[in-house]
């Protein structure tokens, strides 16, 4: 029986529920779905010829949030299958591995059969495949780990794997279209394991015999003519059929897969459909982006990794950032984590004050049901954003000390004079990881220009204006003030202003909101800043203004 959360869950257009209604609608016309008894499958896939990447955590992150809107919509619970394709011959060696010569002459193999290049696990397949499950262990995931040459050698294949033998003629139709003439003419289904070299070879086959389970070959190191069974992992499919395959054995109801394979989908859904099955509900998510604007790869290692992020930013930012338009292209580099931290806290504020229905559309909704986050979203009231927060770390060059803590403390008790570790311990999480992040990412990075002329005579207004306010005045009201200066100095873009603040203040290209960071560095002392600023001294020191430092000791003399 539906319950009034899965009513309002049927109407949200949150992109997870409209996923899980598509799901819905694919089980209602599935013979047997309709049993309580019937287990709905949901699906993810690894190659493990690389190092896992990100890309992989963010294709579990979005199945596990689309599976959960459908168990809040149906009550119905529902498996999550990770599966890694490490059957799979080495086809090239992967540039961010140690030892890449230890490789190369393994090339063709399984990736099961590969040595391990770390020197830590029997195979290169199974190094790779503990890494994945160490992260998504890790996050806490609720998932069942598959290996196809587990699958392959266990006969868990098998039944399917005749089916695919008997339908190979119209499989070949299927395919062959989609080929170019030269792989046209040896192009198979099957691709046997050599029992010689232990090979994953890409030959032609000369025979089959669909009764007899098995298909011909020849040998391309003797010539000699070879049969072998298909069955019991003495073969493997090519990929698009094996992904089909795989659907059908294991009976997959949803599955997620990037742009750059939709015409594989449908290659695969069509050979699915040969077999007597019905391809899985899909969804096609964009890719992930390096800072050169390049698709994030494995065997590149570029982009970033879940352990980089996580160095610099909390769990629940990296799920936001997962959760966040699917379908777009995403530039994935450090320069993320600040925003998708603040943006979290943004929501999380939102969240307080909204009913159920706002709520199933409210990504923090969707985040904390994942993995070690599924509780109930905190009750959190910061007082300064983190981009400020990373900017006080920047203007002090903070380290992991106690005397930096104390100091950016004093700064944020500007802000809410009851601040402290103790009463804000979310805070004091988010500072350690504000001052690990400008040591390793902004410190090196540092360089503060001297203003124009013209920007100088902004600036004394800015100092003006910044006197002219009470002691105490909120974020918002200075915020608004700082507004004012840069829409009246009639700058072509309001954004020119905020430019010219980050770079000649605080040395970097971006920076916070400049209302919280004056409100959490002190009116006084932001005013004697751009003093500095003005004068040169930030550019020619590059470091904490000496007046500054002056200026707190004397506050500290009267504490």
């Amino acid at each position: 029986m539906p319950n009034a959360l899965s009513q309002l869950a049927s109407q949200s257009n949150a992109w997870p529920f409209v996923e899980a209604r598509k799901l819905i609608t694919r089980l209602e016309a599935l013979e047997g779905a309709g049993d309580p008894n019937y287990e709905v499958i949901f699906e993810t896939g690894y190659g493990p010829s690389g190092l896992p990447h990100i890309g992989t955590f963010a294709e579990v992150v979005r199945t596990s949030m689309v599976r959960h809107a459908y168990t809040t919509l149906t009550g119905r619970q529902a498996k999550l299958i990770c599966f890694s394709d490490d059957m799979d011959g080495l086809r090239k060696v992967p540039d961010n591995v140690p030892n890449p010569e230890s490789l190369a002459k393994h090339l063709d193999k399984p990736l099961t059969s590969v040595p391990d290049p770390f020197g830590e696990a029997e195979s290169f397949a199974a190094h790779n495949n503990a890494r994945l499950r160490a992260f998504l262990d890790a996050f806490g995931f609720d998932y069942e780990f598959l290996s196809a040459t587990e699958c392959y050698q266990s006969g868990m294949f098998d039944a399917t794997l005749l089916k695919v033998l008997a339908a190979y003629d119209k499989i070949k139709s299927v395919v062959l279209p989609t080929l170019g003439e030269e792989r046209q003419a040896t192009y198979s289904p099957f691709l046997p394991i050599c029992p010689k070299s232990g090979k994953v070879l890409q030959v032609a086959i000369t025979a089959i015999d669909s009764e007899a389970g098995t298909i011909g070959y020849t040998d391309p190191d003797t010539g000699e003519a070879m049969t072998t069974q298909v069955t019991g992992g003495r073969a493997k499919l090519q990929w698009k059929c094996d992904w089909a395959m795989r659907w059908v054995a294991l009976g997959v109801d949803y599955e997620m897969s990037g742009k750059d394979l939709d015409e594989s989908v449908k290659l695969s859904s069509k050979i699915a459909r040969i077999l007597g099955g019905t391809p899985p509900v899909g969804f096609s998510y964009e890719l992930f982006l390096d800072h050169k604007g390049e698709k994030i790869s494995k065997s590149l290692g570029n982009g970033l990794s879940v352990d980089e992020w996580l160095a610099y930013g909390t769990e629940e930012s990296l799920a936001l950032f997962m959760y966040q338009h699917p379908r777009r292209a995403k530039r994935l580099y450090f320069d993320v984590v600040p925003k998708m931290v603040d943006m979290y806290y943004a929501q999380l504020a939102k969240w307080q004050s909204e009913d159920d229905k706002a709520r199933l559309e409210n990504p923090i909704w969707h985040i904390h049901q994942l993995g070690k986050i599924n509780d109930n979203p905190p009750a959190v009231n910061l007082p300064i954003e983190f981009s400020s927060l990373l900017s006080l770390a920047s203007v002090y060059h903070a380290e992991d000390d106690f005397d930096s803590r104390k100091m950016l403390w004093d700064h944020i008790a500007n802000g809410d004079p009851d601040a402290s570790p103790t009463t804000q311990p979310e805070l004091a999480r988010l500072m350690k990881y504000a001052i690990r992040y400008f040591q390793d990412k902004v410190k090196r990075s540092l360089s503060y220009r001297k203003p124009s002329t013209q920007e100088i005579r902004h600036l004394k207004t800015l100092i003006v204006r910044l006197q002219q306010l009470p002691p105490d005045a909120d974020k918002n009201t200075i915020q608004t003030a700082v507004f004012d200066v840069g829409k009246a100095a009639d700058y072509e873009s309001i954004k020119d202003w905020f430019t010219c603040l980050y770079e000649t203040l605080l040395g970097q290209k971006q920076g916070p909101r400049m209302g919280s960071f004056i409100k959490s560095y002190g009116i006084a002392e932001s005013i004697v800043l751009i003093e500095d600023a003005i004068d040169g001294t930030l550019e020619a020191i590059g470091d904490v203004s000496p007046r500054v430092i002056d200026r707190l000791d004397k506050i500290y003399e009267k504490k």
